[in-house]
């Protein structure tokens, strides 16, 4: 049998993420579809993720890790490096083959079929899911989001509610039913690629849960989402992205008419992609060091493209925490005063 290349064997590693997770990073857990831990060397905390999922290559790949406090990224065999204290890469390979043994070493490898089969899979799995979904208004999710402050709801078709959505913690435990919010995640020609679901509280909202469903990983995506985003409005030369659903409508109760997206986390925010008509792009940041790091890739890259982009930055946590706490006037004055000079009477007439 030939020694397999370091990316074959990464690869094979990727295909048995959560068990070389519990092995070399047991301080961590898993959370959706990613194993959460403080950093690389095992450290308790939050800051590092694993994916436990996803294509073989690209940022999005199962096995990739970003550390959102100290920037470290890598793969799996990095982390056995980092967790084993190994100087040569001839001993990193050795470990990685240790421990995944002959037998899956023998295995072969994933076919570039077998990839683009599990993504269609996938998508065609977030467009049944949002067919069979209803519009929000009058429903669950519209009370969700007016108990987070979020009173302009226009220009939200992109959200959907579903009373019954499948929920299941682990592949160990049995499924269970929450109602959920259901967000289209579109590309740049509106194609449906994925969904976004939030998995909503039906006995209430509290300021601990902020009506998200008492379970451990309310929020999770389906589908191919790298690049792509939620829409709100129709993007022309100005466009905001950041963030989060509840952190772009809220942005959107005090800039009604600027057309928005929400990526659907830090490191999906530093990929989406830029519409061709893009002359200026605000960026919604969220102040944590993840947000910090999505927003300083952005920024480069909407440079590089030629695109203004312009920080907005909440005066607490994120915007949602703003408009809730400081109210809207307040929020409002925050946000006049971080826009382009000729952007107040375009985007935010509806607000005044």
């Amino acid at each position: 049998m030939e020694r397999p290349d370091a990316a074959d064997l990464a690869q094979r590693l990727a295909r048995n993420a959560e068990a070389v997770c519990r092995h070399y990073l047991a301080n961590g857990r898993r959370q959706g579809r990613y194993w959460v831990v403080g950093d690389v060397r095992n450290a308790p905390g939050r800051s590092m993720f694993v994916r436990l999922s996803g294509p073989d290559d690209g940022p999005g790949a199962a096995g990739h890790w970003r550390d959102a406090a100290s920037g470290e990224y890598g793969d799996l065999l990095d982390v056995i490096r980092e967790r084993q204290g190994l100087a040569e890469f001839k001993d990193v390979v050795a470990e990685a083959r240790r421990f995944l043994g002959l037998s899956e070493l023998a295995m072969p490898p994933i076919t570039a079929s077998a990839r683009q089969d599990a993504r269609h899979r996938a998508t065609e799995a977030a467009r049944r899911l949002f067919a069979i979904s209803q519009p929000i208004e009058r429903t669950l999710v519209a009370a969700y989001l007016r108990r987070r402050g979020i009173a302009i709801l226009h220009g939200t078709k992109s959200l959907r509610f579903h009373p019954r959505c499948y929920y299941r913690p682990d592949e160990h435990s049995p499924t269970e039913t929450w109602p959920a919010m259901i967000a289209a995640v579109t590309d740049l020609s509106g194609n449906l690629t994925g969904v976004h679901r939030t998995w909503l509280d039906p006995d209430g909202f509290s300021e601990a849960s902020l009506g998200k469903a008492p379970i451990e990983t309310p929020r999770r995506a389906l589908g191919d989402l790298l690049g792509h985003a939620v829409r709100f409005g129709v993007a022309g030369e100005v466009l905001a992205a950041g963030e989060g659903i509840e952190t772009m409508l809220s942005l959107r109760c005090v800039l009604p008419n600027m057309p928005m997206i929400a990526a659907l986390s830090a490191a999906h925010l530093s990929a989406i992609l830029f519409p061709d008509m893009l002359r200026r792009l605000y960026i919604a940041r969220d102040n944590d060091q993840a947000g910090a790091s999505a927003v300083a890739s952005l920024v480069t890259r909407a440079q590089s493209a030629r695109i203004e982009a312009l920080v907005l930055s909440p005066a607490l946590g994120d915007f949602n925490e703003d408009l809730r706490l400081r109210g809207v006037d307040a929020f409002r004055a925050a946000i006049r005063g971080q826009i382009a000079a000729q952007d107040v009477a375009r985007f935010m007439e509806l607000a005044a």
